[in-house]
C-alpha cells in the first residue's frame, strides 16, 4: 500500500528485494494456468493437497514477528525441500504439498522489512522510529513491535505513513511483479502448483473480517492489477475489486473468508452489514465471489460450538483460547455473537435467508489451511512450527502467553497445528486446482491427510460399491459442493473414509444435517452413520461409545489398535420431508492422537500442567463440502416466509 520510510533511496529498496526479476527459463506451461499442459483424468481422481493461507517475510505482521523467509524458501518448503527456519533449525515435510498460495497482507506489502532495512535516520515518524528501535532489540522487541502494530490498526490509529495508498504503490507494484516471476518458476503443471494470491485485512475495531484471494491465472495476467488493500475498505469493494479483475483480464479469482471464529459476529450476519434485512442481491453477490470458507487453521477450529450445539459431542473442537474475543482481545466475544462465529451456523442462517430472499450468501464449501507466519506450510502435529517465529519449536513455546499485548488470554498451546486444504481435481495445474475450489468439490482436515469422498442421489445402494462407484457418483449424482433439486425422496449420501495412510485409524463418520422446519426456524441434527467395530460399539442411549484412547502422554504415541483404516456407507436420511430445504456435510473423526504440546514435552523435557496435557490428545477430523438439496420451483414451501428465530 503505502511507501513508510520517506526518502528511501529506491536503490536500496531494489538491494533489499534481492533484485527479483522474471526467469528466463519459465515456460509457456509454468506461466499460464495450466490448461492444456498435462493429460488430465476424465473425472476428478485424488485429493490434492495444500495450504492457501501462507505468509512469508513480506507479510507486515510476520516479518514483525521475526520471520526471515521469503517466499522462495516457502516455496521449496512446500515442495519438499528442506530449508533452514528462522531460528536456525532444519524444516522439511514428510509429504510434499501438491499447492501453495502464499497470501501476504496486501496492506503495506513488505513494509517492515522495510522499516527495519533502512537507514534509521530517514524514519522521520516517532511512532515508526519507536517501532525499528524495537525491532532491532531482537526477536522480543520485534514481537512487542508488532503487538502495537496490530493493535493501532485495530484502533484505527496506524501512522499516516501506514495509511496512505499512494505513496505504497509502487512498492507495492516492484514486490507483486518480483512474486508473480518467482511462483512462475516453481510452477510445475503436474507435479506443483504454485498459485497467485494475497490476504484482504479488513479489521473493523480488531474484528477479524479477513479473506485471502486466490487468482487462477499466471502472471501475464495477474499482473495487470495489484492486491487489494483492506484498510479503510469494505467486503463489497473487495468483490468490486475481483469483478472488474475478471471483466478486464479475462481472468477468475475468488475469495476465502477465515478466522470466523474471532468475527464477534460479524462475519456470517443475518443482517446487512450496515444493519437492515439483507437483500437477495448482496447475498447473490457475496455467493459467488466467496465459494468457500476456510474451517479450521492455527488460529482455532471454526466448524462448531458447544454453545449452539449442545447435543454434538464433538463440537467445540479447538475453540479454547479463541472463544475469548476478537483477534487482539479488544472486545470480548459475547454468547450473542457466537452465532455470526461458527461455520454451521452460517450455513444454518444461509438457507433461512435463502428461503426469505431466494439467494443463500452462505452457500460455500469448506477448506482448512495452516495462517502459519513462518514462511512453512505445515499442519503435522509432529513437526509444527508455530504460529509465528517467536513460537517455533522450543522449550517455553506452549505456555508462552500469545495475546498480542494485551493483559490476559491466549496462550501457546492454545494453537492448533492444522489446517490442510484438500481439493478433487483431474490434475495438478492452476485451472484444476482452481476450478475445483470454485464448483466447492473440496474439503478441510485439521491436519491429517485422510482421503474422504461424498456423492448424494436419490438411487444409490449399497451395490454401487461394487461396481464403478464412483462413475456412478457423477453419472446419477452430485459430489461435494453441488446442489440437488427436492424430488420428494429422501437424499442418498455416497460416503467413502481411507484413514491417512501414515496417521490414525478413523473412529466414525458422521453427517451433519441442517435445514429450515415448517415454522422457517433453522434447525441441525448429527448422525453417526458408520463406526469402527460396530457389532461390540453398539449405540448405548442414542450414542456410539467412545472409540477408546490408546495415547501414551509420556511417549507422545498412539497405536492403531482401535479404529478402522477405512469406512464406508450409503446412508439416507431417515428424518427428511418432502420439499424440505437442508444442507448435508461429512465429519470424518479419527482415533485419538498426541498434539503438538506432548511432542514438545517429550523434545525438550518442559513441564506441562495436568490442563494442557488432556488438552494435548484429542480427535483430529475432515470437513466435507456440503451438497444442498432444495425445493423444486413448484413446491409452495419454497417461497414460504423464514421465521428466522434461533437461525
Amino acid at each position: 500500500m503505502h511507501r513508510i520510510i520517506t526518502g528511501l533511496a529506491w536503490a536500496s529498496l531494489v538491494a533489499v528485494l534481492g533484485g527479483c526479476g522474471a526467469d528466463a527459463g519459465v515456460t509457456e506451461a509454468q506461466s499460464g494456468d495450466g490448461s492444456g499442459a498435462i493429460e488430465l483424468a476424465e473425472f476428478p481422481d485424488r485429493p490434492y493437497w495444500g495450504d492457501t493461507h501462507l505468509h512469508t517475510d513480506n507479510s507486515i505482521d510476520a516479518f514483525g514477528f521475526g520471520v526471515r523467509l521469503g517466499p522462495e524458501e516457502a516455496l521449496q518448503f512446500a515442495s519438499g525441500r528442506e530449508v533452514t527456519a528462522t531460528t536456525g533449525l532444519a524444516a522439511q515435510l514428510d509429504r510434499p504439498l501438491d499447492f501453495l498460495v502464499i497470501a501476504d497482507h496486501s496492506d503495506a506489502l513488505g513494509a517492515t522489512r522495510r522499516l527495519y532495512d533502512a537507514p534509521r535516520i530517514l524514519v522521520r515518524d516517532p511512532t515508526l522510529r519507536r517501532w525499528y528501535d524495537m525491532m532491532h532489540e531482537g526477536p522480543q522487541g520485534s514481537q512487542r513491535a508488532i503487538a502495537e502494530l496490530i493493535t493501532a490498526a485495530s484502533n484505527d490509529e496506524l501512522p499516516a505513513a501506514l495509511t496512505d495508498p499512494e505513496r505504497q504503490r509502487e512498492a507495492t507494484r516492484t514486490i507483486w511483479d518480483a512474486h508473480l516471476a518467482m511462483l512462475d518458476r516453481y510452477n510445475r503443471p503436474g507435479e506443483f502448483t504454485a498459485l497467485a494470491g494475497f490476504e484482504y485485512t479488513l479489521m473493523p475495531d480488531g474484528n477479524n473480517l479477513h479473506r485471502v484471494v486466490m487468482f487462477r491465472d499466471g502472471s501475464a495476467t495477474t499482473g495487470k492489477v495489484l492486491p487489494y488493500p483492506g484498510i479503510d475498505t469494505e467486503a463489497e469493494g473487495l468483490w468490486d475489486y475481483m469483478a472488474a479483475y475478471e471483466k478486464g483480464t479475462g481472468g477468475q479469482v475468488l475469495a476465502i473468508p477465515h478466522n470466523s471464529n474471532l468475527s464477534n459476529g460479524l462475519m456470517f450476519e443475518l443482517t446487512m452489514p450496515g444493519g437492515g434485512p439483507m437483500t437477495a442481491e448482496y447475498a447473490r453477490k457475496r455467493a459467488r465471489w466467496e465459494p468457500v470458507v476456510e474451517a479450521t487453521q492455527i488460529k482455532g477450529d471454526s466448524e462448531a460450538h458447544p454453545f449452539m450445539s449442545p447435543n454434538d459431542e464433538f463440537a467445540g473442537f479447538g475453540v479454547t483460547g479463541w472463544e475469548l474475543g476478537n483477534l487482539p482481545l479488544t472486545a470480548a466475544t459475547t454468547p450473542e455473537m457466537q452465532r455470526g462465529n461458527y461455520v454451521r451456523e452460517a450455513l444454518k442462517r444461509g438457507l433461512s435467508i435463502e428461503q426469505r430472499t431466494g439467494a443463500n450468501p452462505y452457500a460455500f464449501g469448506l477448506v482448512g489451511s495452516t495462517d502459519s507466519h513462518t514462511g512453512l506450510a505445515t499442519g503435522d502435529e509432529d513437526n509444527f512450527f508455530g504460529k509465528h517465529t517467536g513460537n517455533e519449536p522450543g522449550p517455553d513455546r506452549a505456555m508462552a502467553p500469545q495475546n498480542l499485548g494485551t493483559s490476559e488470554g491466549r496462550f501457546g498451546w492454545h494453537y492448533l497445528a492444522g489446517g490442510y486444504a484438500a481439493a478433487w481435481a483431474r490434475g495438478n495445474t492452476r485451472a484444476e486446482i482452481f476450478d475445483a475450489f470454485r464448483r466447492r468439490e473440496v474439503y478441510a482436515t485439521t491436519g491429517p491427510r485422510m482421503v474422504l469422498r461424498v456423492f448424494a442421489g436419490f438411487d444409490f445402494t449399497a451395490a454401487d460399491w461394487r461396481g464403478d462407484w464412483v462413475r456412478a457418483g457423477y453419472n446419477r449424482g452430485v459430489p461435494m459442493g453441488g446442489e440437488l433439486s427436492a424430488t420428494g425422496r429422501a437424499p442418498v449420501l455416497m460416503i467413502s473414509a481411507l484413514k491417512d495412510p501414515d496417521g490414525a485409524n478413523l473412529d466414525r463418520v458422521q453427517v451433519v444435517k441442517g435445514w429450515v422446519d415448517e415454522t422457517g426456524e433453522a434447525q441441525e441434527r448429527v448422525y453417526d452413520v458408520v463406526w469402527s467395530d460396530m457389532a461390540e460399539r453398539a449405540r448405548v442411549g442414542g450414542r456410539v461409545p467412545a472409540v477408546g484412547d490408546t495415547v501414551d502422554r509420556a511417549r507422545a504415541s498412539y497405536s492403531n489398535t482401535i479404529g478402522a483404516a477405512e469406512l464406508r456407507a450409503a446412508w439416507t436420511d431417515p428424518d427428511y420431508e418432502a420439499s424440505q430445504r437442508a444442507f448435508y456435510y461429512v465429519r470424518v473423526l479419527e482415533i485419538p492422537t498426541p498434539r503438538w504440546p506432548l511432542f514438545d514435552r517429550l523434545r525438550f523435557g518442559i513441564e506441562l500442567s495436568d490442563e494442557v496435557v488432556e488438552s494435548s490428545v484429542a480427535q483430529e477430523r475432515a470437513y466435507s463440502s456440503p451438497i444442498w438439496i432444495r425445493p423444486s420451483p413448484m413446491s409452495p414451501r419454497s417461497t414460504a416466509p423464514a421465521i428466522m428465530v434461533g437461525s
